[in-house]
């Protein structure tokens, strides 16, 4: 991350906290006893639920050098809440990373689902990576047209997007249905889990289906930005045919 995606001042910190909360991935705050402020970076903080992270001197050292007890992460765009991704003229095409933490796969993730005509992404607060300079530059211009929200709980948050109507489909290496084994005419999520491990239990649990890409290779899964790509244009195959026959 470069130094222009974040704050190491205590005035500037606090100014951003007070009109551009949203634009704040993340705060870390110098455990040992720093400026006299950073009380009100914390309060700020914690009232704009914005992640806190309580390091020693060191680490802050490495994020921003001559910094006066906390550096803030800047994220590229304001985050909007999760009731402001869906539209009412059509059928929702939402994407939700659970846990995703590499900024490349997040940027390619953008660019395909902008792509794909998706109305929006869902980032969990913690073990995800913000919208840094590096998402933004891989996303290529899409993350500007692209609503993103972050949310403090990914399974309630699909809990919520269920009572909206939306179905939730997870995508899981052992499944046994295949990707295009759904109907995405209707208002879907698509969930797509981390590089390491995909999808958490509680998240798989939270599905209403889960579907699988075949490997016929000798590596046993696809690259993240990858699956979601063909899951993506799974969906606009689908809602142009729909639409053909409509016409």
């Amino acid at each position: 991350m470069e130094l222009k995606d974040k704050l190491g001042r205590i005035n500037p910190i606090i100014e951003w906290l007070k009109s551009s909360p949203g634009r704040i991935n993340k705060i870390f705050i110098q455990k040992e006893k720093g400026h006299y402020r950073i009380s009100e970076i914390i309060n700020l903080a914690k009232a704009n639920h914005i992640p806190l992270v309580f390091a020693p001197r060191e680490r802050l050292d490495t994020l921003y050098p001559h910094h006066q007890g906390a550096v803030a992460l800047v994220a590229e765009k304001e985050y909007v809440d999760l009731e402001d991704l869906l539209v009412k003229d059509r059928p929702a095409f939402l994407v939700i990373l659970d846990e995703v933490e590499d900024p490349q796969n997040i940027g390619a993730i953008i660019r395909s689902a902008e792509g794909a005509g998706a109305d929006g992404l869902i980032l969990p607060e913690r073990r995800s990576a913000g919208l840094t300079g590096t998402v933004a530059r891989v996303a290529a211009g899409a993350l500007a047209h692209l609503k993103v929200s972050r949310v403090t709980n990914l399974a309630r948050a699909i809990e919520w997007l269920k009572t909206q109507g939306i179905w939730v489909v997870g995508a899981s290496g052992e499944a046994q249905n295949r990707w295009f084994e759904f109907d995405y005419t209707r208002s879907i999520a698509i969930v797509l889990g981390s590089e390491g491990s995909g999808l958490r239990a509680n998240i798989k649990a939270k599905c209403d289906t889960l579907l699988s890409i075949p490997m016929l290779g000798q590596v046993n899964s696809l690259n993240v930005s990858a699956a979601a790509a063909v899951f993506f244009y799974e969906v606009v195959r689908q809602r142009l045919i729909s639409s053909q026959d409509i016409d």
